[in-house]
């Protein structure tokens, strides 16, 4: 009776142990690190938040995400503390307390994606199924609330910090005065909305001293009297490409234009459509890339991390410029010079054009994630098929960097100078991020 007793025990035991380490084929899983960003960015979708406040959201919570990451295994991840010049320590985990940080640094992500921007709850569905997730597989009821807990004082500790960050600040200062002069820019159809952020240059910066760090050279001077100068032959360009598109140059414009409220006007009728923004769309890219490479979960939580600092800090320069150099659309110029009937392939955003913000933080991005998985990486981007726009494929993230710049010339709301000085500023904002960052210790 005894040896059956024993028996029955041994089989208990063995099952317990299984059953506990099954556990992390679940929760260590880098795909479900992918699912939860793509959450976060289905969530900014609908809410309609511009490119710059979405940036906001993705490197607060990427940045919670990976404090866990590193406190959890501090042989092989470097805390951001320090290396962001104003970012505090965070909380510590407490000694002798079992947790499984993969799942505290998922709910770590929620808790700030949920509250950096957006009213309470809108992750709350999701991060329930999370919880349970873990529970499902079998995660022990008191790492379970160890991780919760720890998850909670790393989240709340990346909150306090992003506070500080001239945000709020932002929301009350001084509106943009149209200045309605030959070279500025103005709103434009069909929405003829407000100057977006214009005080998004105030925004604190991750790497980057200040704003005005990557300084970009002045525009061409607007000048449409003279036919050989460089203005004029810029808007031509614009003209010409936009009435003669080809059917790749239409889908790469279509592709990349991520423009998260677009207005719709037929006859006396309007609508508007929504995709993620372009932070979004790096945010996907990133997870291409680390699908691709079959990175682990702490290779993937800090290559979604350094991007997305890469993003904000290049959203915060390109913003600076943009509002500085206040330079108007092609369709402003060319509608009242040339056409008044012309329009551009995708709907011009409100803000300034020069220098091309697709080109900026595209550039910034790419040289990140190269130095995350590497300069061959040759993948198929299907991001926008959600939105009945087919997939395109590429032979590194450098080239669809540099297709999302010439794209917006072929949409017809940028001059090819802005894309180019874009791209330089973008590229030298992204090394920057990658020397300045030391995620993973090698």
């Amino acid at each position: 009776m005894k040896r059956f007793l024993f028996l029955i025990a041994g089989v208990i035991f063995v099952f317990a142990s299984c059953k506990k380490a099954d556990y992390k084929k679940v929760t260590h899983d880098p795909e479900l690190y992918r699912v939860t960003v793509k959450r976060l960015n289905d969530i900014v979708l609908e809410n309609n938040f511009p490119p710059v406040i979405a940036s906001r959201n993705y490197v607060y919570a990427n940045i919670a995400a990976y404090e866990v990451i590193a406190a959890g295994d501090p042989t092989h991840y470097r805390s951001l503390a320090g290396q962001i010049k104003h970012l505090p320590k965070a909380p510590q985990p407490e000694k002798g307390k079992e947790i499984d940080f993969q799942i505290a640094s998922l709910l770590s992500f929620c808790f700030v994606g949920n509250a950096v921007t957006f009213p309470e709850g809108s992750m709350s569905v999701y991060v329930d199924e999370l919880k349970q997730k873990a529970k499902d597989a079998g995660m022990p009821s008191d790492v379970f609330e160890n991780s919760v807990a720890y998850s909670d004082s790393v989240a709340k500790h990346i909150m306090k910090w992003s506070k500080k960050d001239h945000y709020a600040q932002t929301r009350s200062a001084s509106k943009y005065t149209v200045v309605r002069k030959d070279g500025r820019w103005i709103p434009t159809p069909p929405m003829y909305a407000q100057a977006l952020e214009p005080h998004w240059g105030e925004i604190r910066t991750m790497v980057l001293d200040s704003a005005s760090q990557i300084p970009a050279p002045e525009p061409p001077p607007y000048n449409m009297t003279d036919k050989n100068g460089q203005f004029y032959k810029s808007v031509i360009e614009v003209k010409q490409l936009g009435d003669n598109l080809t059917e790749d140059q239409k889908h790469m414009a279509d592709f990349w234009d991520d423009n998260a409220f677009k207005l719709n006007v037929i006859g006396h009728a309007s609508f508007a459509t929504k995709k993620f923004g372009p932070a979004g769309h790096w945010m996907n890219i990133a997870g291409v890339g680390s699908k691709i490479k079959k990175a682990d979960f702490g290779t993937t939580v800090s290559a979604y991390t350094r991007a997305s600092i890469a993003l904000f800090d290049a959203f915060i320069n390109c913003w600076y410029v943009k509002y500085k150099s206040n330079s108007v659309r092609p369709e402003t110029v060319i509608t009242k010079v040339l056409n008044p009937d012309w329009r551009p392939r995708i709907q011009t955003p409100p803000f300034p054009e020069y220098i091309s913000g697709h080109a900026v933080i595209s550039a910034a991005a790419a040289e990140t994630l190269t130095k995350s998985f590497g300069d061959d990486v040759a993948y198929t981007d299907s991001s926008e098929t959600e939105f009945g726009i087919p997939a395109r494929s590429f032979k590194s993230f450098r080239a669809a960097s540099q297709e999302a710049s010439m794209s917006r010339v072929y949409g017809g709301i940028h001059y090819k100078t802005a894309c180019i000085i874009g791209t330089m500023s973008g590229r030298k904002i992204g090394e920057l991020v990658n020397e300045k960052l030391q995620l993973k210790i090698k």
